[in-house]
Formats: C-alpha cells, structure tokens, sequence
C-alpha cells in the first residue's frame, strides 16, 4: 500500500499543521506543562480529535478497524512475545530486580484489572491515532516508507516523554516500529487488529515482570 496514496486530498501545509499539533504539541504540553496527571484527559481527548479526523478524510471506511486477521503471523506473534517477555525480564533484573514480578504477587486485583482493561483502555486509543490516524491522514507527509516508520516510531516514544525515564523512551520507540510493521506489513497492509494484539501483549509483558513502575504516569515527576 502507498503511503502517498491512502492519504486525503488536504493541503500540505494542513496536514502539517494537524500533526505539528497532534504529535509534537500535545507531547510537549502534557509533558512541560499540564504534568502527568492530565494524562486521562489528553488521551481521552487525543483519541476523539483522532476519530474525528478519520471520520472526514476520504477513503477511510470503519471496517478497517477490523480487517485484517487478528494475528497477522503466528511466528511472528510467538517471537514477539517471547522476545518482549524476555528483553523485559532481562532489563527488571538488572534495573529493579526487587520489582520482578512484584503487581502480581502484591497486588493481584490491580494485575488482573490492568489485564482485562489494557487492551481496550491503553493499546486500541493509542493504535487509533498512532497507526491507523498516522499512516491513513497523515501518510502523504512521508512517502518513503522507512521513514515514515522511523518518524512513527520517534513520535510515539515522544508521546511518553512525560514519563521522564529512558527506559520507557527507548521501549516505546522500539515498539513505534514493531507496531507499525505490524499495521503496515499483515492483512491489507493496514491491519490494526494485529498492531492492536502486539501492543496488548507488550502492556501485559510490562506490567506483569515489573517494568510497570517505569510506564506507569503516577511515578512520573510532577
């Protein structure tokens, strides 16, 4: 699929702006500005505004949230998890090794809670504007696609930048790539069913071995 191509007939310099806005503006607010406990209202509003702009430009049609198979490469799938669950373990162990494991075994109900809601709550809002708002909107801006992936994946680590930590950074970029090869590359070269699955699991990875406490918004300096 082209990039150029899935684009809407829009001005340049719009398109520039809406993402100038989306992407960078909106990082740097949350994160030099409103502070990490204007988190819900940001991504609840980011993702409305991302609905919105779906919603008016050309050729997008609703049922591309759902094309695509769920799992896109069920290698692919068991090589991504076991290589998230063990580059994961690997940086808990030497980073905060009292924390492996530790929201499961001290507390279970929250683990359980982050389990059920992640994916729904989290990873779908964040594949809405990340991928599928990205590459359909504002893919025109970047007709090579390598860029194209590279500047996703630098813009969604920016999107945690209010974290203040390099590991959720270098984390989040690396899965800025991953997600968009996952979107770009299985089904009809937009399947964010399966972006959405690797995200999911990535989030449960996360927050199951004790990395958590480097994503997690309250821990971030206010």
């Amino acid at each position: 699929m082209s990039l150029a191509a899935a684009s809407p007939p829009v001005s340049r310099a719009r398109l520039m702006a809406e993402f100038a806005l989306l992407f960078l503006g909106l990082p740097a607010l949350l994160a030099f500005g409103l502070g990490p406990g204007a988190l819900w209202t940001v991504m609840i509003g980011a993702f409305l505004v991302s609905v919105a702009l779906l919603a008016v430009t050309p050729g997008v049609s609703w049922r591309e949230l759902v094309e695509g198979p769920p799992i896109g490469s069920g290698r692919g799938l068991l090589l991504f998890t076991a290589t998230t669950a063990a580059l994961a373990t690997g940086a808990v162990l030497w980073l905060a090794p009292e924390a492996l494991f530790g929201l499961p075994r001290r507390a279970t109900g929250l683990w359980l809670a982050i389990m059920l809601l992640y994916p729904l709550l989290s990873a779908l809002p964040q594949e809405v504007m990340f991928r599928m708002l990205f590459y359909r909107r504002y893919g025109v801006l970047f007709p090579d696609r390598r860029a194209a992936v590279g500047v996703n994946a630098a813009v969604f680590a920016l999107a945690h930048g209010f974290l203040w930590n390099p590991t959720a950074l270098a984390m989040t970029a690396a899965g800025g790539v991953l997600f968009s090869l996952a979107y770009l590359e299985t089904g009809k070269g937009r399947n964010l069913l399966f972006a959405t699955l690797l995200h999911a699991i990535a989030g449960w990875v996360i927050f199951t071995v004790g990395l958590g406490r480097f994503f997690y918004h309250g821990a971030a300096p206010a």
